[in-house]
């Protein structure tokens, strides 16, 4: 195994470079920096400093990150890796706790132990969710007291751990619509199911995106491909997007997509082609062969190599507003975080790169996971680990670190928001940090699934919606709306009238989470006609694939008649993955489909449909 060389980081014509020491890399190797000087030798731009939360023997192999209400740390250690069995291990989860406000963890609590394999966690409707292959479990702390009230308890069985030892399910965040949020990679294929489902009533997923609803306990395969994502985060308008390794690093997150590599299995045979990804560049040198050029200056300059790991989307309020809404990744080989910006490009978008964020002169260093926390700064695990993605066997298990990257110094914050009312909580939806917005939304849900008076918090939030203010602000409350029961079909409906293409296109969604009533179907088809939009396009066809067969056929002969399509990134294929399951329905009335699209690709794919029956 070949360990990554050591980087000497310059500055220089407005990107970071990087040069290579000539010493020994298996003798640098041989241990990491002291978690301080780590901290403070990695290079970020002015302004910005890392601070050191946490090192070993506090933590070690820390694979997960979340934030609690109060503002405390959750940090899944998995120290199995990369040997996984069915049988409890020494995996941990971890508390650590601010008491100070100075954004510094002083309190450190083991929550639980006797885990196995622990691949993500997220806290919320009284207790911590864990991935914990095959096991996805829930561990009920309903008192908040730090001491699980029971052993965990077993939703799902079913979740791949056989093969290699990375391409598993992961990645936990809460999503706007109310849902827990997974990613999962390719080679450990997984047959999730509330245990004793029968395989044949279980759904295959072997890489891309999978969702969990927490009140009706439902698991659903959301978009299907990609390699080995790890970690899901959203932009202000709800978009979704996720990391990658091997292939493209950033892909928009599309329900119902599929996405490159192919698959061929039965969800993806008719799959013909794949919706690529939005960035307009690598991180590599490309070719065939990604690991040609790791540890090179060439590939250092290009953004560090193929392997990305976590994701997040900038929306706090202690960076600057330049970086407000970009895409940040780490970049497992060239030991720093990168950063892309997003474009809207017809239905979707285009990612460019810009100057990488942070680069570590410690050779060990390994980023996995990011959240922003209540200061506006950005917490980040380090795996602290030698190898890279394709060789790394990590016989190393004593060290991990945890560090913070803020802008200056940001206003300490102590509280819980979960002691706050509901008013207060639907205030906090104007609030410039999205976390006190998240937060606050998954707690208005679960006090809804509680059947909690919420009539002077759904005020306020309808307050907020029918203002001024900009999309994004109005697009948070319309979400907590929804998830306070407070939204009826006949407000979603109107709603795809809305002037704002994200509210349209949002209503859409939210109308098709129950199969939506005649009315909204015919007003989809409508707008399938006349919405110029091509984001309020994406979201129908979306909503095709959330559509019984028998009823999509007005709204497909519709999306499909829109020659502007032509040339969109997205739309043509989304609306094949809707209308291909047609065939099965009625044959003829699929075959003249092939006569009423204008998309010269459709009719490209109807006919090789047919020919393969």
């Amino acid at each position: 195994m070949r360990a990554p060389l050591p980087l000497i980081i310059v500055l220089q014509a407005g990107i970071f470079h990087a040069s290579i020491q000539g010493v020994s890399a298996a003798n640098l190797a041989e241990k990491p920096f002291a978690g301080k000087q780590a901290a403070v030798t990695m290079q970020v731009p002015p302004g910005f400093t890392v601070d050191l939360v946490a090192s070993e023997p506090d933590v070690r192999q820390p694979v997960a990150l979340c934030i609690d209400d109060r503002g405390r740390l959750w940090v899944a250690e998995n120290q199995s890796y990369p040997k996984h069995t069915n049988k409890a291990a020494n995996d941990r989860i971890l508390i650590f706790e601010d008491k100070d406000g100075d954004g510094l963890h002083e309190k450190r609590t083991v929550f639980y132990e006797k885990l196995n394999y622990v691949s993500g966690l997220e806290v919320g409707f009284g207790g911590v969710w864990v991935m914990s292959p095959p096991f996805f479990y829930f561990i009920p702390d309903k008192n908040g007291d730090d001491v699980p009230d029971a052993e965990p308890q077993l939703l799902l069985d079913g979740f791949g751990n056989f093969a290699n030892s990375h391409n598993i399910a992961n990645g936990f965040a809460w999503g706007p619509d109310g849902w827990l949020y997974g990613t999962h990679g390719r080679t450990n294929w997984s047959l999730p199911g509330k245990p004793g489902t029968p395989k044949e009533q279980r759904t295959r997923i072997d890489g891309g995106v999978w969702r969990y609803h927490p009140i009706r306990h439902i698991w659903e395969n959301y978009a299907d491909g990609c390699t080995n994502p790890w970690g899901i985060d959203w932009d202000e308008y709800g978009e979704a997007f996720i990391p990658n390794t091997i292939n493209p690093h950033l892909f928009h997150v599309i329900q119902g997509a599929h996405y490159e590599p192919y698959r061929n299995r039965a969800s993806s045979r008719y799959a013909y082609q794949r919706i690529a990804t939005v960035a307009d560049h690598l991180h590599y040198l490309g070719g065939r062969n990604v690991r040609a050029g790791i540890g090179t200056e060439a590939e250092l300059n290009l953004g560090g190599g193929h392997s990305h790991c976590g994701i997040l989307i900038y929306k706090g309020d202690n960076w600057p507003e330049r970086y407000r809404g970009s895409v940040f990744l780490h970049n497992t080989h060239g030991r720093r975080i990168n950063n892309d910006t997003l474009h809207r490009k017809g239905s979707g978008y285009t990612a460019k790169h810009r100057r990488d964020l942070l680069i570590s002169k410690d050779p060990w260093f390994m980023g996995v996971n990011f959240r922003t926390g209540p200061d506006g700064s950005v917490f980040v695990t380090d795996w602290s680990d030698t190898g890279e993605c394709h060789s790394t066997r990590n016989t190393r298990k004593h060290t991990g670190r945890i560090y913070r990257i803020r802008y200056g110094q940001p206003k300490p914050w102590n509280g819980n928001l979960a002691k706050l009312d509901n008013l207060s909580l639907a205030q906090l939806h104007l609030h410039q940090n999205e976390w006190f917005t998240r937060h606050a939304r998954r707690l208005i849900q679960e006090r809804a699934a509680n059947g909690d008076d919420l009539l002077q918090a759904n005020k306020k939030l309808r307050e907020i919606f029918h203002s001024d203010l900009e999309t994004p602000i109005k697009l948070r409350s319309f979400w907590t709306l929804y998830l306070s029961g407070d939204l009826e079909e006949s407000f979603l409906v109107k709603q795809l009238n809305h002037p704002q293409e994200n509210i349209r296109a949002w209503a859409i969604k939210l109308l098709c989470e129950n199969p939506p009533s005649g009315k909204a179907l015919r007003k989809f088809e409508q707008l399938a006609q006349k919405d110029r939009s091509p984001l309020v396009r994406l979201h129908l066809a979306s909503a095709l694939q959330r559509i019984s067969p028998e009823k999509r056929w007005p709204l497909a002969e519709n999306l499909i008649g829109n020659a502007e399509d032509v040339h969109d990134p997205n739309l043509p294929l989304m609306y094949w993955y809707g209308i291909e399951p047609l065939i099965n329905t009625d044959l003829t009335r699929f075959v003249g489909l092939a006569g009423k699209t204008e998309i010269p690709l459709l009719r490209q794919f109807i006919t090789r449909r047919v020919a393969e029956q």
